[in-house]
């Protein structure tokens, strides 16, 4: 009872948190291999699991939907990290007029959600669409630069406040050897910066993957740009209920390229996360 009150607890209440974290995710798989397929006949252990649920799924056009999130999601997450990393270093390392006051922009503009924007987003690509079809809405390209003007405040702080971290004699030194700032961001600032890069693009990717709101308002006129959420939405929304173990295999599916990206990433995510907020 002595070991139960000073150390025994915390692990029931870690074991707990666990199973509280991981019982959706064996729902969704169990209901992924469920032969029912439906959503009032889910069990948590089904009877004769299959991968019926599997076949069905790719009768639809799930691999043109996977396709374009992977791209909007990837290229996305890269052009967050290249422009946050780019601001950041200028607000870390430059010293110009109007620094304070971007920076307390950039803030304030984060402060409110994107979805306030929505209509506003809509109205813009409408009109941009008629200037430049190519990036307006209904396209991949479009809904890519949509993400990335609303990810550059939270991530720009981030990396800024890594970046204050790395010694300004490093700069110096450089500066000394004739190096250029473009040379001194690319080899040295970068390089020293992984952990923190890492935790962005992660981050980035996540939250583009799994957005449904602003990619179904760009996309809903295309349905060969249609990202993964758009298009299972569209497949169960009118059968919900019949369609269930379908759904369930794609929602599997999509979260593995999250998965194997967390894992490649997960030696910087600690580091990353911990030194990136310590100065700002």
């Amino acid at each position: 009872m002595r070991w139960f009150r000073d150390l025994g607890w915390r692990h029931l209440v870690g074991l707990l948190a666990v199973a509280f974290a991981l019982f959706p995710v064996v729902w969704v798989v169990s209901a992924s291999v469920n032969p029912t397929s439906t959503l009032s006949g889910q069990q948590l252990v089904p009877d004769n699991p299959t991968l019926d649920n599997f076949r069905r799924l790719f009768e639809t056009g799930f691999w043109t939907w996977f396709r374009n999130s992977m791209v909007v999601a990837g290229v996305g997450a890269f052009g967050t990290v290249l422009l946050a990393a780019l601001a950041a270093y200028a607000f870390s390392r430059l010293r110009f007029t109007g620094r304070r006051a971007g920076l307390l922009s950039l803030v304030l503009v984060q402060m409110f959600p994107q979805l306030l924007a929505f209509v506003a987003i809509y109205l813009m690509m409408i009109r941009i669409g008629d200037v430049a079809p190519s990036i307006g809405t209904g396209t991949i390209s479009g809904l890519i630069l949509v993400y990335l003007g609303g990810a550059m405040g939270v991530n720009t702080w981030l990396i800024k406040g890594f970046f204050d971290t790395i010694p300004h004699d490093l700069d110096e030194s450089a500066r000394v050897d004739g190096a250029t700032h473009w040379q001194i961001y690319s080899r040295i600032i970068m390089p020293l910066a992984a952990p923190i890069l890492a935790v962005v693009g992660l981050l980035a990717f996540v939250t583009i993957l799994n957005d449904f709101v602003i990619a179904n308002a760009v996309l809903s006129n295309n349905e060969d740009s249609w990202t993964l959420s758009i298009g299972l939405f569209r497949f169960v929304a009118d059968r919900y209920g019949a369609r269930w173990g379908p759904f369930a295999a794609g929602a599997v599916i999509g979260s593995v390229p999250t998965v194997l990206l967390f894992l490649y990433l997960q030696t910087y995510i600690v580091s990353g996360l911990t030194q990136g907020s310590v100065k700002g």
